[in-house]
């Protein structure tokens, strides 16, 4: 079992006798010493961090990666160097996970690997899309430019991923409510008022009787609604965390849909042409590149419909013809491709055709939100507000009779 690492602080003066300092991860205080001993550095102080209270969550995001890549975008731009760059970078966050990762990185590099070597030991954090543009930057002698395309690139696609996560979360957690406080009134509060009618001696309205025959089959089977409930959306989250297939078969279902199916496509176009204007614009050859905007598209119909148009580009068809035998993308985009490809600025025009759809996902996540807002308003009112006018409808009859 390989022994934890820990932080070290260390200041002391470099091969060219300058004063330096920085951050290193180790296994040990010797260790580190070694490690800086072989970069050339002179140690003249060397302590172990302490890791500061950390609340809160831990986990490294997207988010995180995107922001990483930024601010070394920014410091090599800068004429920082790449090991301070990375010093500057882990002194600057605050998840400790992130900081280790950061060290990480930049123990691979001291070592005498590339960045994208070093980087490709993180696949978790660090996809192959990212690798291999930071490789393609590393070659070209453009560290940095390919950097800041990335750091875009993230930034864009997690925008994107944010809007259709508010498109799907807000109603779903309004529906997840409605249903929770209805099944407490059938099982709570409507029983107390069945109690009540029992003593009427008249014949309830048919909808209080439909109500109160609900209300007896929720006591019945309480326990088992509870775990059906609770086994179906463990299915469901397993389902999506552990099968292809039932991912698969999902995201099939949700193109086809009256309104998210819009959504869906629209968002799977504007990842499509971000991704690829982003790799051909790096100097990936485009049959690669389609590859990659393949896996960014987030859509098994959008995914297959781009390996069909990598095997006929890969045989000498031109782009938009190769996307226009695909019934998925639309007239406008292929239109755009066309265009590009003409003039020579294939990149250019895609990355306003990947503005152009982010765009449109934010007006229809809009419109969607405006849509199904008063929807669950009415929804509320129908279920809540017939409940309880079913439990009042006896006694305001006893009130007009008497």
């Amino acid at each position: 079992m390989a022994k934890k690492s820990s932080t070290f602080e260390y200041s002391g003066v470099d091969r060219k006798g300058k004063p330096t300092k920085g951050i290193i991860l180790q296994e040990s205080l010797a260790m580190a010493r070694a490690e800086l001993r072989k970069q050339g550095i002179q140690v003249k102080r060397l302590a172990k961090q302490r890791d500061p209270i950390s609340f809160g969550n831990t986990q490294i995001t997207n988010e995180d990666i995107a922001q990483f890549t930024r601010q070394m975008a920014i410091m090599m731009r800068a004429g920082v160097p790449l090991m301070s760059s990375f010093d500057i970078v882990a002194n600057g966050v605050s998840k400790q996970t992130m900081r280790r990762l950061v060290l990480d990185i930049k123990s691979r590099v001291s070592s005498g690997g590339t960045l994208a070597e070093a980087l490709r030991h993180n696949p978790k954090y660090f996809d192959d899309l990212y690798c291999n543009l930071t490789e393609a930057g590393e070659q070209a002698g453009a560290l940095e430019t390919m950097l800041s395309r990335i750091a875009l690139y993230k930034e864009k696609s997690e925008a994107l991923k944010k809007k259709i996560k508010k498109a799907v979360t807000y109603p779903i957690f309004v529906l997840i409510f409605a249903v929770i406080v209805t099944v407490v009134l059938l099982w709570k509060v409507v029983p107390v008022f069945a109690g009540m009618f029992q003593g009427f001696g008249a014949d309830l309205p048919a909808l209080t009787q439909t109500v109160v025959a609900m209300s007896e089959w929720v006591q019945s089977n309480i326990a088992l609604m509870s775990l059906s409930i609770i086994g179906g959306a463990v299915a469901f989250y397993l389902g999506m965390k552990r099968s292809l297939a039932f991912r698969h078969r999902i995201q099939r279902i949700l193109v086809r849909t009256p309104i998210m199916g819009g959504l869906v496509r629209t968002s799977a176009i504007a990842r499509y042409a971000r991704t690829l204007a982003t790799t051909f614009a790096a100097g990936v050859p485009l049959v690669d590149a389609l590859n990659s905007a393949s896996g960014a598209s987030g859509n098994i119909v959008f995914a297959e419909a781009i390996q069909a148009v990598r095997q006929e580009v890969s045989s000498g068809t031109e782009l938009n013809q190769s996307m226009a035998r695909q019934k998925v993308f639309p007239p406008m985009l292929v239109q755009m491709v066309a265009i590009g490809e003409n003039a020579g600025s294939l990149d250019d025009m895609l990355n306003r055709a990947a503005n152009i759809y982010e765009e449109e996902v934010d007006n229809r996540v809009d419109a969607l939100t405006a849509l199904i807002e008063p929807a669950i308003m009415a929804f509320l009112a129908i279920v809540v507000g017939g409940l309880l006018i079913a439990m009042y409808m006896p006694i305001f009859m006893m009130g007009s009779v008497m």
